[in-house]
């Protein structure tokens, strides 16, 4: 009989040679994997830290696609692309909790100068709805861009003729008068409305829904008897003669469109839908002015232009110090109009 040693000289045990080579694969997986977690870490250090908005640009919609805060941002992307003004643009989409969500992962990304989000009244409205531990005053904010107005609308089969006609009907009975609207800005302006006519916002009666169909739907089955939505989000519905337009909530009258302001007809109601960029925290000032140069490039072209006429945007530059002072002066407001229904 032939006995094979399977031990070497030193007298260890040899392995067989499939053995071997498993050992020699595993270790070999293993140093790829580490390889590659290095490549991967210091690809993501450098771009969180040296990345730009010109060469990086991720935009934060802290909202699901197809809302406001969505539109704002693809427009921006759309733009940067076809006028080469940034590179490797994407658009992320944070929804939840009235947009706090997307605050708080905005605040999670300190000196991240390729990274920028909009928000605005609504989201000063989420986060005194939802008790927030992320506010407006722990991420960087780079400028308010511009504002949106409500308009007041009734069925197109509403006794309702006119604004004077609507507050008669509405003080004689205000829970006879349920409103709709598209969400928290759109009960804060029903308030502001609300409290100009004389009528205790507590007494008022407001449904909420998820955007201008819906709205519009409610109206026309009778759910509700008037809304404030976003002008955009129910011309078509207007032009088509299923909604009256009664008034818009703006400061001043808008071009191209056709109904009055609050304002003019005696109620003070402008409350602004303004939209806003923020930064993450800890940004210079030098990324805070890259970003402010992105975005004034963006909106010097037609394209902007177009989609400003088109969703009747009305343009509101605003920085530095006096856009700070601003969002302070709007949390106030927003405060006092909660308090006012009895929130």
């Amino acid at each position: 009989m032939v006995v094979t040693d399977s031990s070497d000289e030193a007298g260890r045990t040899k392995s067989p040679p499939g053995q071997r080579n498993m050992v020699a694969l595993a270790i070999y997986a293993i140093i790829v994997v580490v390889v590659v977690s290095m490549a991967v870490f210091y690809s993501f250090q450098r771009g969180g830290l040296s990345a730009d908005i010109r060469n990086k640009a991720t935009l934060i919609a802290p909202a699901g696609a197809g809302g406001g805060w969505d539109l704002v941002m693809r427009e921006a992307q759309a733009i940067m692309r076809e006028q080469k003004i940034a590179t490797n643009i994407q658009v992320v989409n944070v929804p939840g909790a009235a947009g706090t969500i997307g605050l708080s992962r905005l605040h999670s990304m300190p000196g991240r100068a390729d990274v920028v989000m909009v928000g605005g009244t609504g989201l000063v409205a989420g986060v005194q709805q939802t008790k927030s531990a992320v506010t407006m005053t722990d991420v960087t904010p780079i400028a308010r861009i511009f504002e949106e107005y409500d308009v007041l609308v009734v069925p197109a089969n509403s006794p309702y003729k006119s604004v004077d006609d609507l507050v008669a009907a509405w003080k004689s009975n205000p829970h006879s008068i349920p409103f709709t609207g598209g969400g928290s800005f759109d009960q804060l302006v029903m308030a502001q409305f609300a409290k100009a006519a004389g009528i205790d916002p507590k007494n008022t009666t407001y449904i909420p829904k998820a955007g201008g169909g819906e709205v519009a739907q409610a109206l026309v089955t009778g759910t509700a008897k008037a809304a404030f939505s976003g002008y955009a989000d129910l011309i078509d519905q207007i032009d088509s003669g299923r909604l009256r337009g009664l008034a818009m909530a703006a400061k001043e009258p808008i071009d191209g469109v056709d109904f009055p302001t609050l304002r003019q007809l005696g109620y003070d109601v402008t409350l602004a839908n303004w939209r806003a960029l923020f930064g993450p925290p800890e940004i210079s000032a030098a990324d805070v002015k890259n970003i402010r140069d992105v975005f004034d490039e963006v909106m010097r072209t037609q394209d902007w232009a177009d989609a400003e006429r088109n969703n009747k945007w009305t343009r509101a530059w605003l920085e530095g110090p006096d856009l700070t002072t601003f969002i302070a002066d709007e949390d106030r407001v927003i405060a006092g109009l909660y308090k006012e229904l009895g929130k």
